[in-house]
């Protein structure tokens, strides 16, 4: 079966996020003043072929942690459905 993983992955809250902090600035110049704490991070869409749901996930689970997220500096969370 073919499933379909969304992988969000964000900078640990105790990691300094320098492109947040950019970003932060660059809405104060243009007038947005209403936003704080800006944090930048990454999205990632994947199809997976896998016996079932389990199994799906086990695979989406072991790639975020050996290559798509650094789990020293990253945090990750992901979505799974049916393609």
């Amino acid at each position: 079966m073919k499933y379909k993983a969304i992988v969000h992955i964000m900078p640990r809250e105790e990691i300094l996020d320098p492109q947040g902090k950019a970003t932060l600035l660059g809405l104060g110049n243009l007038g947005f003043k209403q936003f704080d704490n800006v944090r930048i991070g990454k999205r990632i869409e994947l199809e997976v072929q896998a016996a079932n749901e389990a199994e799906a996930n086990q695979l989406i689970e072991n790639a975020s942690k050996k290559l798509l997220a650094n789990p020293i500096i990253e945090t990750y969370q992901f979505e799974l459905t049916t393609c």
